[in-house]
């Protein structure tokens, strides 16, 4: 993949990945023997049928999960568990209903030992970057499903890690919605500086945020590919490029 500065850090190498699951005495591959690389700095989408393993393949990078064959290196250092030089984002936010905006942003900083007062001064600065500045007093119940994605995107940037990983974190989204969250995305990750590694089950939305997309196969035997979204930026969902590489992806899939 290329890459903007060869100094970035960020860098994600995956080496004979393989895991499998026990489903009624027997076991189940979901990824085999998986080789990846992704450059400090750039987007890739995961993407691919229900149960190939998209979300595994997420969580094991995360250091939720542990491959039974393999390994994950991150800037060359093998993943053990968990690590702040990583940061997850869900589906639902799992926002605390007792706390307000600027609360639940803070909380985790707080926990790692900062003062009150330092949480919330780094915590302020993300909230005003994705776009929430005029509600960090709000609770929970009083945002919308975008407002309460945007508070888990600033919670996870509050650590500044150097790796988002993203698990169809638009799913749950209004079509408007979604496509405003998708342009917000494009815009924190190029502020930020991350790696983002997204996983999700629009096709559209692969193209639009990456710079690359790794197709996860179902069928036994099968490979995964690696597919490159060679487009300019800002991106438009209309423009001829745009509309062959979806189709593209389509095709990968047996669609038209």
């Amino acid at each position: 993949m290329n890459v903007v500065e060869d100094t970035r850090r960020g860098e994600v190498t995956v080496r004979d990945l393989s895991k499998s699951f026990a489903l009624n005495g027997q076991r189940l591959p979901v990824l085999r023997n998986l080789q990846l690389d992704i450059r400090g700095g750039e987007a890739l989408a995961i993407v691919g049928p229900s149960g190939c393993g998209k979300t595994t393949l997420l969580r094991i990078l995360a250091g939720l999960d542990r491959p039974d064959t393999g390994e994950v290196l991150i800037d060359g250092h093998p993943v053990r568990g968990v690590g702040t030089e990583r940061a997850v984002i869900f589906q639902e936010p799992r926002l605390l209903p007792w706390l307000t905006v600027l609360g639940n942003v803070s909380f985790g900083l707080t926990v790692r030992g900062l003062t009150q007062a330092e949480a919330e001064t780094r915590a302020r600065h993300y909230i005003r970057l994705v776009g929430l500045g005029d509600f960090e007093a709000a609770y929970p119940r009083q945002l919308s499903g975008g407002m309460a994605q945007r508070v888990g995107i600033a919670r996870a940037l509050t650590v500044q890690p150097e790796i988002l990983l993203l698990d169809e974190p638009l799913g749950a989204l209004y079509a408007m919605t979604k496509l405003t969250m998708q342009e917000e995305l494009t815009r924190i990750w190029r502020e930020e500086k991350v790696t983002m590694v997204l996983v999700t089950h629009d096709l559209e939305e692969a193209i639009y945020l990456s710079d690359w997309v790794l197709v996860l196969p179902k069928a036994k035997g099968a490979l995964p590919r690696l597919i490159e979204i060679d487009l300019p930026r800002p991106r438009d969902r209309s423009e001829s490029r745009f509309v062959a590489m979806r189709k593209r992806l389509m095709a990968e899939f047996g669609l038209h």
